[in-house]
């Protein structure tokens, strides 16, 4: 296996995506960043109300996690952003070309139970329907895998790190 990757770990709210992008990288040995914490204070304000981003705050979002990516592309790294839909993809794409996805899933019962049941996030569980709503999954062209979440984060994040290595090493 060449460098480490750099991994995205998306998917709509309340999947999990800080804890397997921790666990992720833990096991890859990379750094970890919050996608959150890229967020601007206003957007953050906005989804704390109840209101859904729009485009428009997600690029200057978007770019800033794509420069992250891409200044990690030698030694690897593992980034949670929601990146709900391929437009948002290639636009982190275009700055990091090599990137790999690791899409988390769930039914929509087991996420809405799960925000609710999450203490201290500004993302109230009245969003969920929206980025249901706007969520492309991984298109046959894209690196990337779809990850199940509905087992404990350990299996979860085993299952990421097979899909990863899997990808980055044809060997059995």
């Amino acid at each position: 296996m060449g460098h480490p990757p750099v991994v995205v770990v998306m998917g709509v709210t309340g999947t999990g995506k800080t804890t397997i992008g921790i666990r992720l990288a833990d096991a890859l040995g990379v750094p970890y960043a919050e996608g959150d914490d890229f967020h601007a204070p206003a957007s953050i304000a906005k989804m704390t109300a109840g209101v859904p981003l729009d485009d428009a705050d997600r690029w200057p979002w978007l770019d800033t996690i794509g420069r992250w990516a891409a200044e990690r592309a030698a030694d690897g790294g593992v980034v949670s952003c929601s990146a709900l839909k391929r437009v948002y993809r290639d636009r982190l794409r275009a700055a990091a070309p090599e990137l790999f996805f690791v899409h988390l899933t769930a039914d929509r019962e087991l996420i809405h139970r799960r925000m609710v049941e999450r203490k201290g996030h500004y993302m109230p569980p009245s969003l969920l329907d929206s980025q249901l709503a706007a969520l492309e999954p991984l298109g046959a062209d894209e690196s990337g895998a779809a990850v199940d979440v509905s087992g404990p984060p350990e299996a979860t994040a085993g299952l990421a790190l097979a899909a990863v290595r899997g990808a980055r090493d044809p060997r059995p």
